[in-house]
């Protein structure tokens, strides 16, 4: 398959701004006149994303209950599907992406479940099964927001009081979300993902502040 798109993909953890540096980055490419296209994973509106949904609202289990390989395979089959029905063709065409996760959220979410002598291994079967079996696009930049999780935690529970929603699986276990710290610095080191610290320790930097920043990174490679 011949690659003529970019994959620039925003990662983090839950409440690490993400959305808000899609949606000004989005805004700075328009301004530019950038051919692009925003996606973002999972695709909660698309039926590909029913076991992932199944997975976050705990009706298979808890974090430690459902195997590590299933959950990487919810994530991953919804991203092929949304690849193989969605935009695959604009990809092909020469079409920017500006992805809001990716597979590389299985690096870290999934990963931490694993014993930090796993990750090797597990970083060389997941590249193997999604960007080789699977042929998914492999990504050009991957853009890593750093915020510790307590500052993360803090501001979801902002956003949820608001919103009347609630804590999700994954962001209910502070415990697990340090250990999916850890795992995203250790692919970052890996696989040269460029890494944003996103807060001083406690709190958040602005989000103009950080969107400069991506910003910059992004036109390394549009």
């Amino acid at each position: 398959m011949d690659k003529n798109g970019k994959l620039i993909i925003l990662e983090g953890l839950d409440g690490s701004g993400k959305s808000t540096q899609a949606g000004l980055l989005t805004d700075s490419l328009t301004k530019q006149g950038k051919r692009f296209r925003q996606l973002k994973f999972p695709d909660y509106n698309s039926k590909s994303s029913s076991l992932v949904t199944m997975y976050l609202d705990g009706e298979i289990g808890g974090v430690e209950d459902v195997n590590l390989y299933a959950a990487t395979s919810f994530y991953a089959c919804d991203r092929y599907i949304s690849y193989k029905t969605d935009w695959r063709r604009d990809y092909l065409a020469g079409t920017v992406l500006l992805c809001d996760r990716y597979a590389t959220s299985n690096l870290i979410y999934q990963m931490a479940k694993l014993p930090r002598s796993g990750w090797d291994s597990y970083i060389k079967w997941l590249w193997d099964y999604e960007f080789v079996k699977l042929g998914l696009p492999e990504p050009d930049l991957v853009i890593y927001l750093d915020m510790h999780p307590d500052t993360s935690r803090a501001l979801l529970e902002k956003r949820y009081m608001k919103s009347g929603g609630g804590m999700d699986i994954h962001e209910r276990d502070v415990k697990y979300l340090l250990s999916c710290r850890e795992a995203a610095l250790y692919a970052a080191e890996k696989l040269d993902w460029r890494v944003l610290r996103c807060c001083d320790g406690k709190k958040p930097l602005s989000a103009e502040t950080v969107s400069e920043l991506v910003a910059d990174i992004a036109d390394s490679v549009i």
